[in-house]
């Protein structure tokens, strides 16, 4: 293993937790996961991605398990958002409908590939940062794709402008006082990932890491736990230094807006505010967050394709390296490492949210992280 001296940015202990399976499932209703998993099985190319042990890092770390969810074998998209946008998509869609959203890849993905699906129109709004790459692959599924000056907020505010004006039904995973169906939808179809572990190994997962950006996945992912995990395992967030509003949040006790000075390379969780729904379930049920910086991105994308962490050379991508180097991090931390028991027992699970999503930018760091 040629580094693991990686270091964590912060850590914040969560005193307010307490997690309660009905409280979480009052938030992401139980009947949602069942329907969600039952719908998308149903889908042509439905199969169950693969969930790798990296044994070669766990040896490393002297942990008893660490598992990954391989999210970049998701239908065609690469993503865990295949499993969020399409199926809601799917369960609004009327005769002649257009669907919107706005995005910074791989949600406005799930959209357009599930309207294309159903045969409805799709609008998507992306800010002047998303690259072309990722616009072409959203136009590849017959999307209108809209470029807005400014950032992601600038996007979601065209996005609901132009929707109203138009009539168009608005697919967001975002999710506010008076807008929750949706991000609900989106959310019970990212369960999937937790009820496919579940039948995927017969260890008890006892640490999960859950890349957080604006909270939707590991929300729905802490609903997968309620629903389908029998033990409940210590539940870190983990998020960009740059862009960390769940660690802010619960450290102030209320849902907070925070300032980012300079985006992540982890673009998907550059976020400056947490949905609304996300933030009633973290806020009591993670144990712990950790943030980040981007230093470790590029050599733990290079690590998993060269095979350094396990048998299996892995495609992930940006985003999908944040658990891998809080996990280190925490392990080179002896006193956190005692404090959330990371020891020879520990089954840990770690979220690969994505592949090559932005092709230029996978290569571009693989060949940095090579270095």
């Amino acid at each position: 293993m040629q580094n693991l001296k990686f270091k964590y940015s912060k850590f914040l202990l969560n005193k307010n937790y307490n997690f309660n399976r009905d409280y979480v499932l009052k938030y992401v209703p139980s009947n949602l996961l069942i329907d969600a998993y039952k719908t998308i099985s149903k889908w042509k190319s439905y199969r169950r991605t693969p969930l790798y042990n990296l044994n070669k890092l766990n040896k490393d770390l002297g942990l008893n398990n660490i598992f990954y969810k391989d999210e970049s074998k998701r239908f065609y998209l690469k993503s865990f958002k295949a499993l969020g946008g399409a199926y809601a998509v799917e369960k609004i869609s009327k005769k002649k409908i257009t669907v919107s959203c706005a995005t910074a890849g791989n949600h406005g993905k799930s959209v357009a590939w599930g309207a294309k699906r159903l045969k409805l129109k799709c609008k998507i709004f992306v800010s002047q940062n998303v690259s072309k790459m990722r616009i072409d692959e959203m136009k590849k599924f017959g999307a209108e794709v809209i470029r807005v000056k400014g950032k992601y907020e600038d996007s979601l505010r065209k996005c609901q402008t132009q929707s109203k004006k138009n009539n168009w039904n608005i697919i967001q995973d975002v999710s506010t006082k008076n807008y929750r169906y949706i991000p609900q939808l989106t959310m019970a179809g990212y369960s999937i990932l937790i009820r496919e572990i579940s039948e995927q190994t017969n260890q008890y997962i006892t640490h999960i890491f859950l890349q957080a950006g604006v909270g939707g996945l590991a929300a729905g992912l802490v609903a997968g736990v309620a629903k389908y995990f029998k033990r409940i395992p210590k539940i870190i967030i983990v998020e960009p230094d740059r862009a960390d509003c769940v660690l802010q949040s619960i450290k102030s006790k209320k849902l907070k807006k925070i300032k980012i000075r300079n985006e992540s390379i982890m673009g998907g969780m550059s976020c400056n505010k947490m949905s609304l729904i996300p933030w009633q379930i973290l806020r009591k049920a993670t144990n712990c967050c950790i943030s980040v910086s981007d230093r470790n991105v590029a050599e733990v994308l290079a690590s998993l394709k060269d095979k350094k962490y396990s048998n299996t050379s892995i495609i992930g991508g940006e985003c999908a390296t944040p658990g891998i180097i809080a996990l280190i991090g925490m392990c080179n931390d002896l006193k956190t490492r005692k404090l959330i028991n990371l020891n020879q027992n520990s089954n840990i699970l770690v979220i690969g949210c994505e592949g090559n999503t932005d092709l230029k930018l996978y290569k571009h760091l693989l060949s940095k992280g090579r270095k």
